[in-house]
């Protein structure tokens, strides 16, 4: 028997592929949905799939058996093919195959969005985790900034009430922008400088001339983002380990500047040039400068909750001086919004 000519085979063979693979699809799809890997057993789901693919090969033969018909029911000559049992066992097989491809796929597809519900599900909850971490290491630093406070004006009660006065309508200032400023996930460096210089008045009544405070921020710094009372413990650190031990008082320096991509914050503080040498980490806990471990381990551990690998705290002593830095990336209010826009696109791609 001669074969068909191309022109017949493809007027056969292509619209009932099309048709077949829009409902082989669809039946795929819904099928897999129906049968997710690891809700049933596996033989069960094998059979389905079987007796699915058996049937929609079956729909096929009969889907182009009776476009075959029509068109040579008609008398279209350059349409109609012969079929030979040989033909028809081949396009069941091939459309039993294709069904079990259409299958595969879908199962692919399926696994592939849960693997990425897992991972997103996964990194919500560390993220969960990382804001209730951070919330806690902030609810340390204002009782311990009270308790300090009210010591003061506890002993400014009896030495100069006026002083005390003052330093509670300042310290009351404080708390309210405090407050105010710390529901915020993020500040900019210019709004945690306002907080520092509100607590450096308060603090000014306290030590008087003794305290000399400085600030070396550069202009570009200002619009940076920083967790909000992350140089407060550290100023206090500096007024209560360095100059609150010296009797003629003397120098607080917070400086700041970008870095390209970086910033770094640096408080230092003139300290006592006889002092034991401060040890490198917050574990060693050597010289009188140990006791600043506490203040210094809750900023650090803020920073690694806010910047995972991404943040740093060094401290070290120069002669008469100890300073503490601070880098972590330098990010505005702008480059935060496009970097959440661009997070939000790629969870919608994905």
């Amino acid at each position: 028997m001669a074969p068909a000519r191309p022109v017949n085979a493809l007027l056969f063979a292509i619209p009932g592929s099309l048709v077949y693979g829009v409902a082989a699809g669809f039946s795929a799809y819904y099928l897999c949905r129906a049968n997710p890997l690891g809700a049933r057993p596996p033989a069960m789901i094998v059979l389905a799939l079987c007796t699915a693919a058996v049937l929609a090969a079956f729909m096929w033969l009969a889907v182009l058996g009776g476009w075959n018909e029509l068109t040579l029911a008609f008398g279209v000559h350059w349409a109609g093919i012969v079929r030979t049992p040989l033909l028809s066992a081949f396009l069941f097989a091939l459309g039993a195959l294709l069904y079990g491809l259409l299958v595969a796929v879908n199962y692919l597809a399926i696994e592939s969005g849960r693997a990425r519900n897992a991972e997103r599900r996964v990194l919500e909850s560390k993220l969960m985790a990382q804001d209730a971490e951070l919330r806690m290491l902030r609810t340390q630093v204002d009782p311990h900034f009270l308790f300090n406070s009210l010591n003061s004006v506890s002993a400014l009660t009896s030495q100069d009430p006026k002083g005390a006065r003052e330093m509670t309508l300042l310290l009351a200032g404080f708390f309210r922008r405090s407050m105010g400023l710390a529901g915020q996930p993020l500040i900019t460096l210019a709004q945690e400088m306002d907080l520092v210089r509100d607590f450096l008045a308060i603090e000014k009544v306290r030590f008087g001339e003794r305290l000399v405070t400085e600030e070396a921020l550069e202009k570009g710094a200002l619009d940076c983002l920083v967790p909000p009372m992350i140089i407060q413990p550290l100023v206090e650190n500096a007024i209560k380990h360095g100059i609150g031990q010296l009797t003629e008082g003397g120098l607080v320096l917070v400086a700041a500047w970008r870095d390209g991509g970086r910033l770094s914050i640096t408080i230092s503080n003139t300290i006592d040039a006889e002092m034991q040498q401060v040890g490198q980490t917050i574990g060693s806990k050597t010289g009188p400068e140990a006791q600043r471990g506490v203040g210094l381990a809750n900023v650090r551990q803020r920073l690694a909750c806010a910047y995972p690998n991404a943040s740093a705290l060094e401290w070290k002593r120069e002669g008469d001086t100890f300073s503490v830095e601070i880098r972590l990336p330098a990010q505005t209010a702008e480059t935060a919004i496009n970097h959440m826009g661009k997070q939000d696109a790629a969870d919608r791609g994905g």
